[in-house]
């Protein structure tokens, strides 16, 4: 079977809405009233549903939903030695705080078996001729930063002296993790990260001086470790990056163009392709993709997954348009700007608005590629 690789011209970015019998299992799960085995069995049940629905609306890439964890980020780290976690905490989004766990350091960060891997096992079994699986992890640099935030770097530094050798270790223990999913025939990862989109930005740039870090040495950092654990990458395997702002409950973390960005992730970074969030205001304009370097493909999240309102297909052309002024149209992709759920609360829209979502992004790039 010949692999697809992603992007594909119309695309996603990975995390669909929990159906309300998984929440609910998941729910007495945790009250123990319902084993793991039990869980497992509805989770599969659900991912086994949303891959059907992946593929009814004529999507060639699937993903499971990230139905088996709570956070798009958090669960994932929690998978490596040296990560502790326990319920509380949160982050401040506009206008609602995301509760989070507490994730923190109690060791040297170490790969072992991943969870995730065995996830993807499942998920690959619904393979065919027109689909391929997708999965998606958090980035490098996202792991990086959960523990230099002000509340961690306390304990981080017990453990790690310099800021280097957690990058070290951390890019080392991707490269593992990396080369598990590579034995168990993904061909297509994806990278969330939310770090370039947290240092864009007045707010950030106030945020980082209060802190008493310089902004462009944080930026560096980022680079460095996701390119780091992009050493030694398989030829044949695509490792993608999805660049987001904040995604919980429609709500947002931060605001601010790629400018500042720009000449870091969009010049520098090693990946295959970059998923961008473009679906209003916040995110600027399309002037900093003349920074994208010639082997990037660049997929536009022209359509929110924030609100159920479907866009003009009209406007959202004419700016995917707009946007070949800067990186030429065989090289761009279209997606949502998002996923429907980066956590278990999802956004706020119904399962059928999501699905309506997705055949828009379709019926719109098919008719920008077909002529």
């Amino acid at each position: 079977m010949q692999t697809i690789y992603t992007p594909c011209r119309y695309d996603f970015v990975g995390s669909f809405l929990r159906p309300a019998k998984l929440k609910e299992a998941r729910a007495l799960f945790k009250e123990g009233k319902i084993s793991q085995e039990e869980l497992n069995a509805i989770t599969d049940d659900a991912v086994r549903d949303v891959v059907a629905k992946q593929k009814a609306v004529g999507f060639h890439v699937i993903t499971d939903g990230e139905f088996r964890r709570a956070y798009w980020h958090l669960d994932f780290m929690w998978g490596f030695e040296g990560v502790a976690h326990k319920a509380g905490g949160g982050v401040e989004f506009h206008g609602e705080v995301a509760e989070l766990d507490d994730t923190w350091l109690v060791g040297k960060i170490k790969a072992k078996t991943h969870p995730f891997v065995e996830y993807f096992r499942f998920l690959k079994q619904f393979e065919d001729d027109e689909t391929v699986a997708k999965y998606t992890i958090p980035a490098p640099a996202q792991m990086y930063q959960q523990f230099i935030i002000p509340q961690n770097l306390k304990t981080t530094r017990q453990i790690y002296t310099t800021d280097d050798e957690l990058i070290a270790d951390i890019a080392t223990a991707y490269q593992e993790v990396i080369g598990q999913f590579y034995t168990a025939g993904c061909r297509n990862l994806q990278f969330d990260d939310c770090t370039w989109g947290a240092v864009v930005g007045d707010a950030a740039k106030q945020r980082y001086k209060a802190l008493g870090l310089d902004l462009e040495s944080v930026k560096q950092q980022l680079l460095k470790v996701n390119n780091l654990a992009l050493d030694g990458k398989p030829a044949d395997m695509v490792i993608n990056s999805h660049i987001c702002r904040g995604n919980y409950h429609s709500t947002f973390f931060t605001s601010g163009s790629y400018d500042s960005v720009a000449d870091y992730v969009f010049a520098q970074e090693h990946v295959d392709a970059l998923y961008l969030e473009y679906d209003d205001e916040r995110s600027g304009s399309f002037a900093p993709l003349a920074k994208i370097s010639p082997d990037k493909k660049v997929v536009l999240g022209l359509i929110t997954t924030k609100t159920p309102e479907l866009e003009d297909k009209d406007a959202v052309i004419a700016r995917i348009h707009e946007a070949a002024k800067y990186v030429p149209l065989e090289r761009l992709y279209l997606s949502p700007q998002c996923g429907f759920a980066s956590c278990e609360i999802g956004n706020k829209l119904t399962e059928e608005e999501q699905w309506a979502k997705l055949a828009l992004v379709k019926e719109i790039a098919e008719l920008v590629w077909s002529h």
